[in-house]
């Protein structure tokens, strides 16, 4: 057995209910003494009891899905002109997202306050977008300092994201069973990833709408399901941060970037339409995530075990939901393949890639 895995530093604190206070003890720890707070104004009255706790020179709300190259410029002139010396992100992965923008090029710490189950938090993973056109790069600046869990901060989270912004957590994990740099560590993770969201995500798909506030927070139910989902999803993002983007961050970074489409619910969308493409190519990974997953090892045992999952949980379905236009199929071809890794399992051509696509389209299964 030979190979190299590198494990970023970053510290983590689970801290259900307690969000304000230790978010400033992480800035104290690092030295902050002017906090730039970025939190759209969807997040503010999760935002606002952090905000008393810290230093905070300047609140920023501008906050854009798949960060725009112009909205990242206007944050990081922003944060140059209040002389912030650290960044606190509130919200989910385009939050996170825009803090990683500011930090890539003032190499500011970040302290993430993850309020969703993206996973960008546990990355050094940065995205732009530039027109219709997606970049995405690595780089350790990006990596937020300290992350900061806190259960009852998602509470409130609508069921219909809290499924999709899981699935993309387990799209993590999926992905980083094949990615180009995956390795038996990146695996283990990602199994253990797969089988915390399984089983916590059944249980806060409707829980954790219309829970209120985290006063009591010991006392809510599905509490415990959130901690769960929120284990699994950086557990999902410490092994994709190591793996490497595959085929399915691929195929989501074109579309996303191409049509605007929504960031969580096209990764539900596109998950059992590549994990069907690449398990019988992988028997190996496939018998891990059909394990996790609570399947049966057989061929099939992955995307039954999946498809089961996602049932319970009525997951999004088809693109055209959230808005591809059906020719788009064709207009994004191109730019797949020429990102796709070169240690895809499966080998990737025109027309078996225009068939998932057609498939993930419609909402059809993958033949």
């Amino acid at each position: 057995m030979r190979f190299t895995h590198e494990t970023p530093a970053q510290r983590v604190v689970f801290a259900a209910g307690r969000s304000p206070d230790a978010v400033a003890a992480e800035v104290e720890a690092l030295g902050g003494a002017k906090v730039m707070l970025i939190a759209s104004d969807r997040e503010k009255e999760l935002a606002d009891p952090i905000a008393e706790k810290i230093p905070v020179v300047l609140r920023h709300e501008e906050v854009v899905m798949h960060v725009p190259v112009e909205v990242a410029e206007r944050a990081r002139r922003a944060a140059a002109d209040a002389g912030a010396d650290i960044l606190v992100s509130v919200g989910g992965g385009s939050t996170t997202g825009l803090a990683k923008a500011v930090a890539l090029t003032t190499g500011l710490p970040i302290v993430a306050v993850p309020t969703t189950y993206a996973g960008s938090e546990a990355t050094d993973v940065w995205g732009l977008t530039e027109g219709e056109t997606k970049t995405t790069g690595v780089d350790k600046k990006v990596l937020p300092a300290s992350v900061v869990y806190d259960a009852g901060l998602l509470t409130t989270l609508p069921g219909d994201l809290t499924v999709a912004s899981g699935l993309n957590a387990m799209a993590h994990c999926v992905d980083s069973m094949w990615g180009p740099r995956a390795d038996p560590i990146d695996r283990a993770l990602a199994q253990e990833g797969i089988r915390a969201l399984a089983t916590g995500l059944p249980a806060v798909a409707d829980a954790s709408t219309g829970i209120e506030g985290i006063e009591g927070i010991e006392g809510i139910e599905g509490i415990e399901g959130i901690e769960q989902t929120l284990y699994g999803a950086y557990l999902a993002a410490v092994a994709f941060a190591s793996a490497g983007s595959g085929l399915h961050h691929k195929i989501c970074h074109v579309l996303g970037g191409m049509f605007h489409l929504p960031h969580a619910q096209t990764h539900a969308v596109v998950l059992p339409h590549v994990l069907a493409f690449n398990a019988p190519h992988a028997p190996e990974a496939a018998a891990r995530i059909a394990q996790a997953l609570g399947s049966d090892s057989g061929p099939r045992g992955a995307s039954a075990g999946l498809a089961a999952l996602r049932e319970v949980l009525h997951a999004p379905r088809a693109l055209r939901d959230y808005g591809m236009p059906e020719d788009g199929i064709a207009k994004a071809l191109a730019p797949i393949i020429k990102a796709v890794p070169a240690n895809n399992p499966a080998p990737v051509t025109e027309d078996n890639l225009t068939a998932l696509l057609k498939a993930a389209w419609a909402g059809e299964p993958l033949s």
